[in-house]
């Protein structure tokens, strides 16, 4: 089912994410890259960015470190399962200075079995999953590929969508979901079916304090089961989205 909605929605995927977020989640993102990343800062890095897509995430992570600390040595693997979104974001790419340079790699594989062939134990800095993991059949099994490929030291950061705190803010989040998307995804794409499935996958993905539970449960260390300041997660435009962090010890 997840296989053939991403199959579907590959070419439209950027613009129905525009029209459903209201752009907002490209401000997502560039806080998620700039404020809880910060690539370049510590030196160059080994990026496994996973669920990668269209490579957004990919993208910023490589120009952030490179315009801020004139990183040029800082490489990415994007890793998807999905052919489909990975030709996406290899045309993404092709447009960039980094096209054809060692800064950049895709590989189609799954985030819950990383071959260790092609992601060894031990051997990456930062692994990055954005608006994917949810659509994975096994958090715990993602989670525990996480931690395997990280070095210790190693930082599992991952965007996604949460439960808004405030009930009323829900309620209209909530008719907004369920109303509007399927109706933009006909209207975008000509699927409703597929923008139906994203918005019921949000619904049923693990609570704040649950899915921080479950990195530490996979070994990670996170900060306090809270939001915020010396949290576990940090939520954004009030828990419509969420950033959880972990490190491997």
């Amino acid at each position: 089912m997840v296989q053939s909605v991403f199959s579907n929605v590959a070419s439209r995927y950027d613009l129905m994410n525009d029209a459903m977020s209201l752009y907002t989640h490209r401000l997502w993102k560039d806080d998620f890259v700039r404020h809880s990343l910060d690539p370049g800062r510590r030196g160059p890095l080994n990026v496994l960015d996973v669920a990668g897509g269209t490579g957004d995430i990919a993208l910023r992570i490589l120009d952030h470190a490179r315009e801020k600390y004139a990183d040029r040595e800082t490489t990415v693997t994007m890793v998807d399962l999905n052919p489909e979104m990975l030709q996406e974001g290899r045309t993404r790419f092709k447009k960039t200075m980094y096209h054809n340079t060692p800064q950049i790699d895709f590989v189609v594989a799954n985030a819950q079995e990383l071959p260790e062939d092609t992601f060894p134990s031990d051997s990456a800095d930062l692994y990055t999953i954005a608006f994917g993991i949810r659509n994975c059949t096994s958090i715990p099994d993602v989670l525990k590929s996480a931690y395997r490929v990280l070095k210790p030291g190693g930082v599992f950061a991952c965007l996604e969508f949460s439960i808004p705190i405030n009930p009323l803010f829900r309620r209209v989040y909530d008719d907004y979901s369920f109303s509007i998307i399927p109706l933009l995804g006909t209207i975008l794409a000509g699927d409703r079916e597929s923008y139906q499935y994203l918005v019921e996958s949000i619904r049923k993905f693990p609570t704040q304090p649950e899915f921080a539970q479950m990195i530490r449960d996979a070994g990670f260390t996170t900060g306090e089961d809270k939001d915020g300041k010396g949290g576990a997660w940090r939520g954004l435009f009030g828990g419509i989205a969420s950033i959880h962090t972990g490190v491997k010890v």
